[in-house]
Protein backbone atom coordinates (compact mmCIF):
# COMPACT_ATOMS: atom_id res chain seq x y z
CA UNK A 1 0.00 0.00 0.00
CA UNK A 2 2.62 2.45 1.23
CA UNK A 3 4.50 1.61 -2.51
CA UNK A 4 1.17 2.78 -4.28
CA UNK A 5 0.47 5.63 -2.81
CA UNK A 6 4.35 7.03 -3.11
CA UNK A 7 4.27 6.01 -6.58
CA UNK A 8 0.79 7.33 -7.58
CA UNK A 9 2.59 11.01 -5.68
CA UNK A 10 5.30 10.92 -7.62
CA UNK A 11 3.51 10.73 -10.65
CA UNK A 12 1.45 13.18 -9.91
CA UNK A 13 4.19 15.52 -9.40
CA UNK A 14 5.84 14.31 -11.97
CA UNK A 15 2.70 15.48 -14.38
CA UNK A 16 2.77 18.97 -12.40
CA UNK A 17 6.00 19.86 -13.91
CA UNK A 18 6.05 20.79 -17.71
CA UNK A 19 8.14 19.35 -19.88
CA UNK A 20 11.54 22.00 -20.70
CA UNK A 21 10.97 24.38 -23.06
CA UNK A 22 7.46 24.21 -22.84
CA UNK A 23 5.07 27.69 -21.96
CA UNK A 24 4.20 28.07 -18.64
CA UNK A 25 0.37 29.44 -18.14
CA UNK A 26 -0.26 32.79 -18.19
CA UNK A 27 -3.29 32.49 -16.34
CA UNK A 28 -4.83 35.24 -18.60
CA UNK A 29 -1.74 37.43 -18.47
CA UNK A 30 -1.74 37.96 -22.22
CA UNK A 31 -4.95 38.79 -22.57
CA UNK A 32 -4.48 41.11 -19.88
CA UNK A 33 -1.06 42.53 -22.15
CA UNK A 34 -3.74 42.44 -24.99
CA UNK A 35 -6.37 45.02 -22.92
CA UNK A 36 -3.33 47.42 -21.63
CA UNK A 37 -1.85 47.79 -25.34
CA UNK A 38 -5.09 48.83 -26.74
CA UNK A 39 -5.49 51.43 -23.97
CA UNK A 40 -4.26 54.60 -25.74
CA UNK A 41 -5.43 58.25 -26.59
CA UNK A 42 -7.10 56.67 -29.70
CA UNK A 43 -9.57 54.58 -27.66
CA UNK A 44 -9.85 57.34 -25.26
CA UNK A 45 -10.43 59.80 -28.39
CA UNK A 46 -13.72 56.57 -29.38
CA UNK A 47 -14.77 56.81 -25.64
CA UNK A 48 -15.66 60.00 -25.92
CA UNK A 49 -19.22 61.29 -24.31
CA UNK A 50 -20.39 65.16 -24.73
CA UNK A 51 -18.52 66.00 -21.94
CA UNK A 52 -15.45 64.47 -22.65
CA UNK A 53 -15.39 65.86 -25.89
CA UNK A 54 -16.32 69.25 -24.04
CA UNK A 55 -13.63 68.57 -21.61
CA UNK A 56 -11.00 67.76 -24.99
CA UNK A 57 -12.26 71.27 -27.00
CA UNK A 58 -11.30 73.29 -23.79
CA UNK A 59 -8.25 72.27 -23.41
CA UNK A 60 -7.48 72.45 -26.94
CA UNK A 61 -8.47 75.77 -27.23
CA UNK A 62 -6.56 76.69 -24.21
CA UNK A 63 -3.76 75.37 -25.51
CA UNK A 64 -4.20 76.93 -29.08
CA UNK A 65 -4.39 80.39 -27.70
CA UNK A 66 -1.46 80.49 -24.90
CA UNK A 67 0.43 78.90 -27.47
CA UNK A 68 -0.55 81.79 -29.82
CA UNK A 69 -0.13 84.79 -26.88
CA UNK A 70 3.18 83.46 -25.99
CA UNK A 71 4.70 83.29 -29.93
CA UNK A 72 3.08 86.77 -29.94
CA UNK A 73 4.37 88.31 -26.82
CA UNK A 74 7.82 86.98 -27.80
CA UNK A 75 8.03 88.59 -30.91
CA UNK A 76 7.03 92.08 -29.48
CA UNK A 77 8.94 92.13 -26.56
CA UNK A 78 12.30 90.71 -28.42
CA UNK A 79 11.68 93.52 -30.85
CA UNK A 80 10.71 96.34 -28.09
CA UNK A 81 14.03 95.45 -26.91
CA UNK A 82 15.94 95.72 -29.58
CA UNK A 83 14.72 99.32 -30.73
CA UNK A 84 13.78 100.79 -26.72
CA UNK A 85 17.88 102.50 -26.43
CA UNK A 86 17.92 102.66 -29.79
CA UNK A 87 14.87 104.57 -29.75
CA UNK A 88 15.67 106.94 -26.84
CA UNK A 89 18.92 107.93 -27.73
CA UNK A 90 17.15 108.66 -31.20
CA UNK A 91 15.16 111.36 -29.52
CA UNK A 92 17.93 112.54 -26.92
CA UNK A 93 20.89 113.07 -29.48
CA UNK A 94 19.00 115.01 -32.32
CA UNK A 95 20.40 118.55 -32.36
CA UNK A 96 16.44 120.42 -32.26
CA UNK A 97 13.25 119.11 -30.76
CA UNK A 98 11.64 119.47 -34.28
CA UNK A 99 14.11 116.27 -35.26
CA UNK A 100 13.75 114.13 -32.32
CA UNK A 101 9.87 114.55 -32.84
CA UNK A 102 10.30 113.74 -36.59
CA UNK A 103 12.47 111.04 -35.39
CA UNK A 104 9.88 109.49 -33.02
CA UNK A 105 7.10 109.96 -35.84
CA UNK A 106 9.29 107.68 -37.65
CA UNK A 107 9.20 104.65 -35.44
CA UNK A 108 6.62 101.86 -36.50
CA UNK A 109 2.90 102.26 -34.73
CA UNK A 110 3.69 99.56 -32.28
CA UNK A 111 6.85 101.55 -30.74
CA UNK A 112 5.87 102.44 -26.98
CA UNK A 113 8.87 105.19 -26.14
CA UNK A 114 8.02 106.84 -29.31
CA UNK A 115 4.34 107.10 -28.13
CA UNK A 116 5.31 108.45 -24.99
CA UNK A 117 7.54 111.02 -26.36
CA UNK A 118 5.05 112.54 -28.96
CA UNK A 119 1.93 112.55 -26.46
CA UNK A 120 3.98 114.94 -24.26
CA UNK A 121 5.34 117.42 -26.99
CA UNK A 122 1.38 117.61 -28.13
CA UNK A 123 1.02 118.58 -24.52
CA UNK A 124 3.47 120.88 -24.40
CA UNK A 125 3.01 122.30 -27.72
CA UNK A 126 -1.29 122.57 -26.82
CA UNK A 127 -0.57 124.40 -23.59
CA UNK A 128 1.82 126.54 -25.12
CA UNK A 129 -0.52 127.90 -27.59
CA UNK A 130 -2.90 127.85 -24.84
CA UNK A 131 -0.83 130.54 -22.80
CA UNK A 132 -3.37 133.06 -21.09
CA UNK A 133 -6.43 130.89 -21.48
CA UNK A 134 -8.64 128.99 -19.24
CA UNK A 135 -6.27 125.64 -19.33
CA UNK A 136 -2.73 128.00 -19.07
CA UNK A 137 -4.58 129.56 -15.35
CA UNK A 138 -5.59 126.42 -14.60
CA UNK A 139 -2.95 124.09 -15.24
CA UNK A 140 0.51 124.87 -15.36
CA UNK A 141 2.93 123.49 -18.16
CA UNK A 142 4.34 120.81 -15.68
CA UNK A 143 1.26 119.67 -14.75
CA UNK A 144 -0.42 119.58 -18.00
CA UNK A 145 2.57 118.15 -19.07
CA UNK A 146 2.69 115.32 -15.95
CA UNK A 147 -0.63 114.59 -17.00
CA UNK A 148 0.20 113.80 -20.36
CA UNK A 149 2.87 111.56 -19.43
CA UNK A 150 0.90 109.44 -17.01
CA UNK A 151 -1.75 108.75 -19.43
CA UNK A 152 0.69 107.94 -22.28
CA UNK A 153 2.67 105.43 -20.09
CA UNK A 154 -0.53 103.74 -18.22
CA UNK A 155 -1.83 103.44 -22.34
CA UNK A 156 1.67 101.53 -23.43
CA UNK A 157 2.00 99.49 -19.91
CA UNK A 158 -1.39 98.18 -21.18
CA UNK A 159 -0.83 97.44 -24.65
CA UNK A 160 2.29 95.39 -22.96
CA UNK A 161 0.02 93.12 -21.10
CA UNK A 162 -2.23 91.62 -23.80
CA UNK A 163 -2.34 88.12 -23.25
CA UNK A 164 -1.28 88.00 -19.78
CA UNK A 165 -4.75 87.84 -18.32
CA UNK A 166 -5.69 85.11 -20.77
CA UNK A 167 -2.05 82.54 -19.42
CA UNK A 168 -2.75 83.28 -16.08
CA UNK A 169 -6.47 82.05 -16.70
CA UNK A 170 -5.09 78.63 -18.56
CA UNK A 171 -2.30 77.81 -16.15
CA UNK A 172 -4.83 78.19 -13.31
CA UNK A 173 -7.75 76.70 -14.77
CA UNK A 174 -6.39 73.77 -17.37
CA UNK A 175 -5.35 71.41 -14.54
CA UNK A 176 -8.98 71.50 -13.32
CA UNK A 177 -10.66 70.79 -16.36
CA UNK A 178 -8.53 67.70 -16.81
CA UNK A 179 -8.75 66.79 -13.69
CA UNK A 180 -13.03 67.34 -14.47
CA UNK A 181 -12.28 64.72 -17.78
CA UNK A 182 -10.64 62.44 -15.53
CA UNK A 183 -13.19 62.08 -13.09
CA UNK A 184 -15.83 61.83 -15.35
CA UNK A 185 -13.98 59.18 -17.28
CA UNK A 186 -13.23 56.81 -14.21
CA UNK A 187 -16.74 57.22 -13.09
CA UNK A 188 -17.78 55.82 -16.89
CA UNK A 189 -15.07 53.30 -16.82
CA UNK A 190 -16.08 51.80 -13.14
CA UNK A 191 -20.25 51.69 -14.28
CA UNK A 192 -18.83 50.22 -17.58
CA UNK A 193 -16.56 47.60 -15.36
CA UNK A 194 -19.57 46.84 -12.48
CA UNK A 195 -22.08 45.84 -15.43
CA UNK A 196 -19.52 43.86 -16.91
CA UNK A 197 -18.63 42.17 -13.74
CA UNK A 198 -15.06 41.76 -14.76
CA UNK A 199 -12.53 43.21 -12.39
CA UNK A 200 -9.47 41.97 -14.29
CA UNK A 201 -6.20 44.28 -14.60
CA UNK A 202 -7.06 44.75 -18.23
CA UNK A 203 -10.35 45.45 -17.36
CA UNK A 204 -9.45 48.28 -14.58
CA UNK A 205 -5.92 49.26 -16.24
CA UNK A 206 -7.33 50.19 -19.83
CA UNK A 207 -10.37 52.39 -18.86
CA UNK A 208 -8.60 53.92 -16.21
CA UNK A 209 -5.30 54.69 -17.76
CA UNK A 210 -7.01 56.35 -20.74
CA UNK A 211 -9.26 58.66 -18.42
CA UNK A 212 -5.85 59.91 -16.46
CA UNK A 213 -4.90 61.08 -19.88
CA UNK A 214 -7.06 63.87 -19.73
CA UNK A 215 -5.51 64.90 -16.49
CA UNK A 216 -1.94 64.88 -18.31
CA UNK A 217 -3.47 66.99 -21.05
CA UNK A 218 -4.28 69.49 -18.51
CA UNK A 219 -1.31 69.99 -17.31
CA UNK A 220 0.51 70.18 -20.49
CA UNK A 221 -1.64 72.94 -21.03
CA UNK A 222 -1.24 74.77 -17.65
CA UNK A 223 2.74 74.36 -17.57
CA UNK A 224 4.03 76.19 -20.65
CA UNK A 225 1.30 78.88 -19.96
CA UNK A 226 2.28 79.18 -16.07
CA UNK A 227 6.04 79.44 -17.13
CA UNK A 228 5.61 81.83 -20.71
CA UNK A 229 3.05 84.43 -17.78
CA UNK A 230 6.21 84.58 -15.13
CA UNK A 231 8.83 85.13 -17.97
CA UNK A 232 6.71 88.04 -19.63
CA UNK A 233 6.05 89.78 -16.28
CA UNK A 234 9.21 89.93 -15.34
CA UNK A 235 10.16 91.49 -18.62
CA UNK A 236 7.29 93.73 -18.19
CA UNK A 237 8.87 95.06 -15.64
CA UNK A 238 12.06 95.89 -16.72
CA UNK A 239 9.84 97.59 -19.10
CA UNK A 240 8.35 100.24 -16.71
CA UNK A 241 11.12 100.68 -15.14
CA UNK A 242 12.40 102.04 -18.59
CA UNK A 243 9.18 103.68 -19.24
CA UNK A 244 9.07 105.57 -15.94
CA UNK A 245 13.08 106.55 -16.32
CA UNK A 246 12.07 107.84 -20.24
CA UNK A 247 8.96 109.65 -18.84
CA UNK A 248 10.19 111.14 -15.88
CA UNK A 249 13.43 112.90 -18.57
CA UNK A 250 10.80 114.22 -20.52
CA UNK A 251 8.86 115.57 -17.93
CA UNK A 252 12.01 117.97 -17.17
CA UNK A 253 13.03 118.85 -20.87
CA UNK A 254 9.61 120.06 -21.82
CA UNK A 255 9.13 121.60 -18.18
CA UNK A 256 12.16 123.28 -17.81
CA UNK A 257 13.76 122.96 -21.25
CA UNK A 258 16.66 120.52 -19.75
CA UNK A 259 16.96 116.91 -18.20
CA UNK A 260 18.03 116.61 -14.92
CA UNK A 261 21.99 116.05 -15.33
CA UNK A 262 22.30 118.74 -18.35
CA UNK A 263 22.74 122.07 -16.47
CA UNK A 264 25.96 122.84 -17.56
CA UNK A 265 25.54 121.41 -21.36
CA UNK A 266 23.04 123.61 -23.66
CA UNK A 267 19.62 123.08 -23.74
CA UNK A 268 17.53 122.37 -26.95
CA UNK A 269 15.77 125.41 -28.52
Amino acid sequence: MLQEASTSSSAAQGAAIPPSGAPLPTLGGNANAHALQQAGFDQLIHNFDWLGWLVFIVLLVMSVLSWYYIIFNLIKNGALRSRMNKVIDAFWHTPSPQDAIRAMEAQPPSEPFSKIALDCAQAASHHQKAEGGAIAQTLSRSEFVDRSLRQAVARESMRLETGLTLLATVGSAAPFVGLLGTVWGIYHALIAIGASGNASIGAVAGPVGEALIMTAMGLGTAIPAVFAYNFFVRMNRVTYAKFDEFAHDLHDFFATGARVGEIAAPAKK
